[in-house]
């Protein structure tokens, strides 16, 4: 994680020199006043409010060192989401206690308090109501393994309802047999949770957990524009219900690798690349389906489909061809942990 700490007294700087070392952080890391900063090694600041803008959207996890009502203060105003605010973590000066103050599920911060706490023997403070109460939370589960929330609204209905009842969930992957306080089996009701890729809607009200385990095999002619790319990815897994956000990567052949518009639909998408010779791809065992001009022009019979497999997994969605584009989908093996 990427740590910006802070420290505003001579016990927080001693405190903060100590979290360095336990963190394995530069003391760089560490902002403050120009005091400290010259006696430890840290970041000077003049205000550390005029730097904050710059220090909340670049770090993952923010720890003050001192009283709750300063970093209450320092971050509010650039506050957004907490799907993407990173963890606030406030220490009082004599490290008795560590307090996640802001995005203590997704953002990490109840977790990175627990470890805190250990390090130095002091005592978490966790005040979320799923955690207080010892039920099951959805958004905290999702960040900790990856997986996708599919609407923040649905998670806070099932974050609500979980305090008072059980909540339904169902899955395409093999579940515990014992589940976490406050969820139990089952596949239909008002509401309830989905663990899966497809677009599945069991509940009158689903909240749907997706893993991001699917690697998109793609194949195209020379010069074929992202956009197309792009089209031909949303209506092959439109066709079959799979979550664009349960892709976490496009394999393709190496030839490839200079492919402005299956590079820019990478980039706009967030997703690396896997490129593979055409020896590697034909070394991949199955039953593909082979063409010769393919073979004649890249070396190999099928792209898509052997690019996916590649990178591990089962192919769930075979090849497609579309306005000169070839897509497949292959989803790495998934196990449910709580």
């Amino acid at each position: 994680m990427n740590f910006s700490l802070f420290c505003f007294s001579d016990k927080g700087a001693l405190l903060a020199a100590k979290l360095c070392g336990l963190l394995g952080v530069e003391f760089s890391s560490v902002h403050s006043t120009e005091k400290f900063a010259s006696a430890y090694g840290f970041t000077a600041h003049k205000s550390v409010a005029a730097d904050m803008k710059k220090l909340f959207e670049q770090s993952d996890a923010l720890i003050f060192i001192g009283a709750c009502g300063i970093a209450v203060r320092e971050t509010a105003p650039h506050i957004k989401s907490k799907t993407t605010d990173p963890a606030v973590i406030v220490i009082d000066d004599n490290g008795k206690f560590v307090i996640p103050v802001l995005s203590g599920h997704i953002g990490g911060a109840n977790a990175l308090a627990l470890k805190l706490a250990e390090l130095i023997g002091a005592q978490p403070v966790i005040t979320t109501a799923t955690d207080g109460a010892g039920r099951f939370s959805c958004d905290a589960w999702a960040a900790e393994n990856g997986f996708v929330i599919s609407d923040m609204k649905t998670a806070k209905k099932v974050s609500a309802a979980i305090l008072k009842n059980d909540i339904p969930v169902c899955s395409g992957y093999e579940l515990p047999r014992i589940l976490p306080n406050g969820l139990c089996r089952g596949d239909d009701g008002e509401l309830g949770i989905y663990i899966g890729v497809y677009k599945k809607e069991p509940f009158d009200t689903t909240l749907r957990l997706i893993p991001r385990s699917l690697t998109l095999g793609i194949g195209c002619r020379r010069g074929t524009e992202k956009e197309r790319i792009a089209d031909a990815v949303r209506e092959v897994l439109d066709r079959h219900g799979v979550d664009m956000r349960a892709v976490n990567g496009i394999a393709t052949i190496d030839v490839k690798k200079d492919e402005a518009g299956l590079l820019g639909f990478a980039e706009d998408n967030g997703l690396k690349v896997s490129f593979y010779s055409a020896d590697e791809l034909n070394a991949v065992k199955g039953d593909f389906e082979e063409s010769e001009f393919v073979k004649k022009t890249v070396g190999t019979g099928n792209v898509c489909e052997r690019a996916a497999a590649l990178c591990g997994g089962e192919i769930i969605v075979k090849k497609t061809a579309l306005n000169g584009v070839t897509v497949a989908v292959a989803e790495r093996s998934v196990r449910i942990i709580f």
